[in-house]
C-alpha cells in the first residue's frame, strides 16, 4: 500500500516545539508545576511534554493527527504534577487545528470546545458541589475554547483576505480584457475609416493612370490627370480628416465633422468625375450621426467598387427611411469589363458588413439577375434608425470572386 506523500514540517513549527520542550525541561527543573498530589511524579512530567513537543512541527501538515495526540498527551499531563509548557503547546496546537485544518473541522472543533466545557463545568459542580468548580471550566474554556474562537477569526479574515485578492485579480482582468477589446475595437474602426476614406480616391488614381500610360492620346491624358490630380486633392483632405479624428480635434481647435448623408451629393458627383455613370435618389429624415456615418461610408464603399469592377453602365444609389429603418441600395452592373481594373482584397465587404452589424442592422451583397439576362450587383444595409432597436433579417457571407 502506497504511504501517503507527507509535506516536510515549516521551520517556525519545529523551532516552535524546540522552543517549547527546552521550556518545560528548564520549569521542571526548577521544580515549577501546575498542580500536585498526582499519582506519576518526577520526571514523569517529561513525557506529556515531549509528545506535546513532537506534535509541533505537525501543526500546519496534519494538524487533526497532531490535536488528537495532543489531547491525549494533554489528559495524561494531568496524571502527573503538570508542566505549563505543555499546556501552552496545546492551545497552539487547538489554534493551528482550526487555522490549517479543512472547512469542516474549522466548524466542528468550536462547537466541541464548547460542548467540552459546558459538560467539564457541569460535571465538577455536580462532583464537588462548591463554586470553586466554575474555575475549573474557566480553564476548560481558556486551553480549548478560546483558542479554536481566535483561530476561527483569523481563518476568517485570511479567507476574507483571499476573497478580496482574488476578486482584485479578476478585477484587473476583467479590466484587461476590456483594455485589449477596446484598443481591438479602435484599431477596426480606424481601419475601417482609413479604407473608406482613401480607397474610393486610391482606385480612381490607379484606374486613370493606367488609362493614361496605355493610351497614346494627349486629349486623354491630360483629362486622366486632371482626375487624378482632383482626387490626389481630395485623398489628402480625406487624410487631413482622419488625423484628425484620431486626435479628437482639427488643427484649429474644433471637433473634426464626421461625412453626414448631406454629403452624398458631392459624393456622386465625384464619383461622375471618375467616370461612373450614377443616379442617386435619397429620401430620409433626421438620423442619429452613427447612422449617417454608416450609410454615408456604405454608399461610398459601393461607389468605389463600381469604380473598380462594375462593367459599363448606369449605377443606382438609394437611401430611403421607413419604418424606423434607413435603407441603403446600391446597384451596378456586374460582368467582365474591359479596360484597366484595380485590385480588390474584400476588406470593403467586411467593412459595410461591421458598420451595419455595430448598429445592429444587417447587410447583403451580391450578384442578381436581371429581368433582360443580365446581371447587377446589389448593396443592401439596412440600418435602425435607433441603434439600440436591431433590425433581424439575417446577413450574407461573401461568396468568393465578390469585390472589395
Amino acid at each position: 500500500m502506497p504511504v501517503p506523500y507527507l509535506r516536510p514540517p515549516h521551520r517556525d513549527d519545529v523551532l516552535i516545539g524546540v522552543a517549547g520542550l527546552l521550556c518545560g525541561v528548564l520549569l521542571w527543573a526548577v521544580g515549577l508545576h501546575t498542580q500536585g498530589g498526582r499519582p506519576f511524579g518526577g520526571a514523569w512530567v517529561l513525557v506529556p511534554l515531549c509528545v506535546m513537543a513532537a506534535m509541533e512541527p505537525l501543526r500546519r501538515t496534519r494538524p487533526r493527527f497532531a490535536l488528537l495526540v495532543g489531547t491525549l498527551a494533554l489528559i495524561a499531563d494531568q496524571f502527573t504534577l503538570g508542566n505549563l509548557a505543555t499546556v501552552v503547546m496545546f492551545t497552539d496546537l487547538m489554534y493551528a487545528a482550526v487555522l490549517y485544518g479543512t472547512p469542516a473541522a474549522a466548524r466542528r472543533i468550536p462547537v466541541v470546545t464548547v460542548l467540552v466545557t459546558v459538560a467539564v463545568t457541569i460535571g465538577f459542580l455536580a462532583w464537588w458541589r462548591t463554586p470553586e468548580a466554575l474555575l475549573i471550566g474557566a480553564v476548560t474554556a481558556l486551553v480549548a475554547f478560546a483558542p479554536a474562537t481566535t483561530g476561527v477569526l483569523v481563518r476568517n479574515h485570511r479567507d476574507a483576505a483571499e476573497a478580496a485578492r482574488l476578486r482584485a485579480e479578476q478585477t484587473a482582468l476583467l479590466a484587461e480584457m476590456d483594455r485589449t477589446q477596446a484598443v481591438t475595437a479602435e484599431r477596426a474602426r480606424m481601419a475601417r475609416e482609413l479604407h473608406d476614406m482613401v480607397a474610393n480616391h486610391l482606385s480612381a488614381i490607379a484606374i486613370h493612370s493606367t488609362a493614361a500610360l496605355s493610351l497614346d492620346d494627349p486629349g486623354t491624358t491630360r483629362d486622366a490627370l486632371g482626375v487624378i490630380r482632383e482626387n490626389s486633392v481630395q485623398g489628402l483632405a480625406e487624410m487631413r480628416r482622419l488625423i484628425g479624428i484620431l486626435r479628437d480635434a482639427s488643427d484649429d481647435g474644433e471637433p473634426a465633422a464626421a461625412p453626414t448623408l448631406d454629403g452624398l451629393g458631392a459624393l456622386v458627383t465625384i464619383a461622375r468625375t471618375n467616370g461612373l455613370d450614377v443616379t442617386l435618389d435619397a429620401s430620409h429624415g433626421p438620423v442619429s450621426a452613427p447612422v449617417e456615418l454608416a450609410a454615408y461610408r456604405i454608399v461610398q464603399e459601393s461607389l468605389t467598387n463600381a469604380l473598380k469592377h462594375a462593367s459599363p453602365g448606369r449605377v443606382t444609389v438609394a437611401v430611403e427611411q421607413r419604418d424606423g429603418a434607413l435603407t441603403v441600395r446600391v446597384t451596378s452592373p456586374h460582368g467582365d469589363r474591359d479596360g484597366p481594373r484595380a485590385p480588390g482584397s474584400g476588406a470593403g465587404l467586411v467593412g459595410m458588413r461591421e458598420r451595419a452589424a455595430l448598429l445592429h442592422g444587417t447587410f447583403d451583397a451580391g450578384p442578381e439577375p436581371e429581368p433582360d439576362g443580365g446581371k447587377v450587383w446589389r448593396v443592401h444595409a439596412t440600418l435602425p434608425v435607433d441603434p439600440a432597436d436591431p433590425v433581424r433579417s439575417g446577413t450574407r457571407t461573401p461568396r468568393q470572386g465578390d469585390p472589395a
